[in-house]
């Protein structure tokens, strides 16, 4: 688990399967991966096997609260905003 700005740095060095432009996605691409019809995780684990039913972080800053960031949370598919420097799970796009 990583705190917001740990997540931004560490996508934004990530080099995989040859690409060097790897990022903390959105919070609409974060969200797009959920799956209403599943709980515990809300995802597909074929598709995305080891998710943990927990928070992922977006790369999106809170604008209610510039202290917080957008998150999706795969327990149930919940989005919401959570302090930057609390821990959240990561996963990057390319």
């Amino acid at each position: 688990m990583k705190t917001w700005k740990s997540a931004l740095a560490d996508c934004e060095g990530l080099a995989l399967a040859g690409n060097s432009d790897c990022r903390l996605p959105n919070i609409k691409e974060m969200e797009s991966l959920t799956d209403d019809s599943r709980y515990n995780p809300a995802i597909d684990r074929t598709f995305f096997p080891g998710v943990n039913a927990s928070y992922y972080w977006s790369s999106a800053s809170y604008a209610g609260s510039t202290a917080n960031a957008w998150y999706v949370g795969f327990l149930d598919g919940c989005v919401g905003s959570y302090d930057k420097t609390g821990d959240g799970y990561v996963r990057c796009v390319c």
